[in-house]
């Protein structure tokens, strides 16, 4: 890993040509994936408005909203918008689909030394009526903003990554409040709905997924949200997995394991039986101060991950510490320090893999949980994974989980693609499903018709509002 001992060895590039031959049965794999998850939508018209759905999140469209997706596809068709919106807010289980798509990620991406990925994703809403909707933090933004936050945990492994489960996280006037009873009603939450924090949805995913069996993994990384919660980093220890979690620099822990013992009895009152510190022990200290004292040689100057314009460098330390639970010592744990000499950041992690896991590895694992990151921005500009327009509690579950099937579809058809001309990007893998997938569309409307038809909803929709606007200035002139 140590950059002098590994030095870049600049290769030839490869060849890269694709041809047509090569991508022409995109189509046909997309029909065979998706007749694997067809069983899990009861009726038939939910197997064929989830196809449809489907079809419209890979098109390169501005919007992949319902009515815009329906519009480029099938044109002015009110009944097929209403259709569509119907099938969202239908009562069809995401859970089945969900653990069918483990099935199929393990078959493709599963490896021994597989990775959980948890992080949150905010977008950015309008009105007050969509469920979980408010003013609070919005990651995109990087404000406070009026959105809603989801939960979301991602895969990845040697050969590949993606999305494998998402929950909507509730803020808890949605629960709680009495004057938020009819809006729960309105987006269909269910009655005996309770409020969890989003690091205890994050724990009741890991759970799922873990209990289920079906993926194997042996890590679960985390931001600093989820690290600094030491009730989610003992869940995933519990489960038998191995937390790779960034902490605030202001966390403490011991650099050696400090005695404790159990106060000897007074003679009075209760005896004692829970542990304290010895007298004497030396107090815990701030990672950062930790960082602060560390000397030149025990960094070492590393290759974090492949950035598209190339690797990524940072000097990265680790020790064996003591974690503090309760003021007490608890667990031995690693510390890592990642320093980014660029941006000149510093930041600190606390690691549950054993003693001897290779330096190597802990190297390794500053840097996957960035492909959430990936997964997010793919599945907002690829999939649709951001445009919806629904406001219901179902539908906004309906709309990421189809997200997700989109996406690991989109990765497997990037496996395929580079199989043949390696450097294939996912980008470019939605690109040319999007055009095959458009030149089955031709085949059944024309496509100066389908603008046509596009012109004529959206002006028909403009003159209606134009006098629904007029009608109700009118009123408030007449009051």
């Amino acid at each position: 890993m140590n950059l002098i001992d590994n030095p870049v060895i600049v290769n030839t590039a490869p060849e890269l040509i694709l041809n047509v031959e090569d991508v022409k049965n995109l189509e046909s794999d997309l029909e065979n994936y998706f007749s694997s998850f067809a069983p899990f939508f009861w009726r038939r018209e939910q197997r064929e408005w989830a196809r449809l759905y489907l079809t419209g999140l890979f098109l390169n469209i501005p919007r992949k909203s319902i009515e815009a997706m329906v519009l480029e596809m099938m044109g002015d068709n009110q009944n097929a918008v209403r259709g569509m919106q119907n099938f969202n807010e239908s009562s069809w289980k995401d859970a089945p689909i969900i653990h069918h798509l483990w099935v199929e990620v393990e078959n493709t991406l599963g490896d021994e030394d597989g990775a959980f990925l948890l992080d949150g994703c905010d977008f950015p809403k309008e009105g007050t009526e969509s469920a979980g909707v408010k003013r609070q933090h919005c990651g995109e933004l990087g404000k406070t903003a009026n959105c809603q936050a989801g939960v979301f945990v991602g895969y990845a492994s040697p050969k590949g990554y993606t999305l494998v489960n998402h929950r909507l996280y509730l803020p808890s006037e949605w629960i709680n409040d009495p004057e938020f009873q009819q809006r729960r009603e309105k987006v269909g939450m269910p009655a005996d709905i309770v409020f969890k924090t989003k690091n205890q949805l994050a724990a009741e995913m890991i759970t799922e997924l873990q209990e289920a069996e079906i993926i194997r993994a042996r890590w679960v990384m985390a931001d600093e949200a989820f690290g600094r919660d030491t009730v989610l980093l003992d869940t995933i220890t519990s489960l038998g997995l191995i937390y790779f979690a960034e902490v605030p620099l202001d966390t403490h822990v011991w650099r050696e394991r400090p005695l404790t013992e159990i106060p000897q009895w007074s003679g009075t009152g209760r005896k004692p039986t829970q542990e304290k510190l010895c007298q004497g022990s030396a107090p815990s200290e701030k990672v950062s101060d930790i960082a602060a004292s560390l000397k030149p040689s025990d960094w070492e100057q590393c290759v974090i991950k492949e950035g598209s314009e190339g690797p990524i460098v940072a000097d990265v330390a680790a020790m064996r510490v003591t974690a503090v639970r309760n003021g007490l010592p608890d667990p031995d744990i690693w510390l890592v320090f990642r320093f980014n000499v660029a941006k000149q950041e510093l930041k600190a992690f606390v690691c549950s893999a054993p003693s001897d896991t290779p330096f190597d590895k802990l190297v390794w694992a500053c840097g996957i949980r960035w492909t959430i990151e990936m997964c997010f921005r793919g599945g907002k500009q690829l999939v649709g994974m951001g445009d919806y327009e629904v406001r219901g509690f179902a539908g906004w579950h309906h709309h990421m989980t189809l997200v997700m099937l989109a996406f690991f579809f989109l990765v497997l058809a990037c496996l395929k693609l580079n199989e043949i001309s390696p450097e294939t990007t996912i980008y470019q893998a939605q690109d040319l499903i999007s055009e095959v997938l458009w030149q089955a569309i031709v085949q059944q409307i024309d496509r100066i018709q389908l603008k046509i038809c596009k012109m004529n909803y959206h002006k028909r929709r403009n003159k209606a509002a134009k006098i629904s606007h007029r009608k109700r200035r009118l009123l408030l002139m007449a009051s």
